[in-house]
């Protein structure tokens, strides 16, 4: 009888024990991928602000130039 009942709440909670520790893996695999996925987006901001400065450089330096040429009129 008292095998019956081992049986009967020792195998629940050993399958149980199975799937937390399976989940466990699966947050901490997420949790890493998150973690690679936040400092390439943060590595593509930077690139992209230092594109935007740059342009911006250069059209202030066109703007520059049109309005030097268009004094000269």
């Amino acid at each position: 009888m008292l095998v019956g009942l081992f049986l009967s709440v020792g195998a629940p909670v050993i399958r149980l024990n199975s799937t937390l520790t399976k989940l466990s893996t699966l947050v901490e695999g997420l949790r890493d991928r998150q973690a690679q996925q936040e400092q390439n987006n943060t590595e593509g901001h930077r690139r992209l602000w230092r594109h935007n400065d740059e342009q911006d450089a250069t059209l202030n330096d066109h703007e520059t130039r049109i309005t030097i040429l268009e004094r000269k009129d």
